[in-house]
């Protein structure tokens, strides 16, 4: 039987809609592009089902995403799921999230998320506000059981923040993305090393919360984009391993994002390479089984 592939984060973009201000386009040549459902290579490496993840801050963005889920591009490229921005200091976020629901597509949205990451204040997830439009967001009108998931997209220095919200608010599913960015470059030196232990720190105190998983994600663009080796890799992936375990792990290409350091076939080879010591059950769980269970999508009938 086909192994079950999902990838549960990914990105689409067209730059007359949504823009992305922060494509440098000679630093970032291969992100200098839009990309849309028929770029997406998900499908060619076997994947049975993605989550496309927000990259812009705009409801109509939500609203597109959504729309290409249900539509035929949107079947093809095997999107399951959407996550979808938030305004969370919105007033209206409930009705605003339900507008979401009911729209064209509105049954594939599974998930919230807003850029925390460029939040300037490493507690900002402390503010009561912001903590009410996630609690607000994230249950309006029983859109599903257990509610919508919240995408944490953060700063390592944000991770303690994180894990104190995650237990202000018990009710809500939080899922890290990127392992909460570790600094990986192999040439960082004595004060990345530092850096690095403060993280895998602050990642094992966030992992005590049961509501909160992780995404095996993004980690290629943590390293040096064009020197990078797996093994520059492998302690944060073990980190991760140790303190949340396979069943609380899931695999993301953070595609397109990852072609500033790896193709989108290549961080899966890695990333099975970095895995290889997982039971086939625990493998199941970080290739597919997490992000079902959490995001609530069908099973692949592959």
């Amino acid at each position: 039987m086909q192994l079950d592939v999902v990838d549960a984060h990914h990105h689409l973009w067209v730059r007359s809609r949504t823009p992305q201000g922060w494509i440098d386009p000679v630093v970032m040549a291969a992100l200098d592009a839009d990309f849309t459902p028929a770029d997406l290579p998900a499908a060619a490496h076997g994947v049975s089902t993605t989550i496309v993840v927000q990259s812009a801050n705009l409801w109509s963005e939500g609203r597109e995403l959504l729309a290409i889920a249900a539509s035929d591009a949107g079947r093809a490229a095997r999107i399951g799921g959407v996550v979808a921005w938030v305004d969370l200091l919105d007033p209206g976020v409930a009705d605003r999230v339900g507008a979401l629901r009911s729209g064209p597509g509105g049954a594939a949205l599974v998930g919230l998320r807003t850029q925390v990451q460029a939040e300037a204040d490493p507690a900002y997830l402390d503010r009561a506000d912001v903590r009410r439009g996630i609690a607000a967001a994230c249950t309006a009108g029983a859109v599903r059981p257990g509610g919508l998931v919240f995408d944490l997209v953060v700063r390592a220095e944000q991770l303690p923040a994180c894990a104190r919200l995650a237990a202000a608010l018990p009710e809500v599913s939080f899922v890290l993305d990127h392992l909460g960015k570790p600094r990986l470059d192999s040439g960082g030196g004595a004060g990345n090393a530092v850096r690095l232990a403060a993280w895998e720190r602050d990642l094992a105190d966030l992992a005590v919360r049961p509501n909160v998983t992780a995404k095996l994600s993004g980690l290629v663009t943590e390293a040096r984009w064009d020197a990078w080796r797996p093994d520059d890799l492998r302690p944060a992936v073990d980190r991760a391993l140790e303190v949340f375990g396979p069943d609380r792990l899931m695999f993301g290409s953070d595609w397109p994002v990852c072609l500033l350091a790896s193709d989108y076939g290549g961080w899966m080879t890695t990333l099975g390479d970095l895995l290889a010591g997982l039971s086939e059950d625990e493998s199941a769980a970080v290739w597919a089984g997490t992000a079902r269970r959490v995001y609530q999508l069908e099973e692949s009938h592959a």
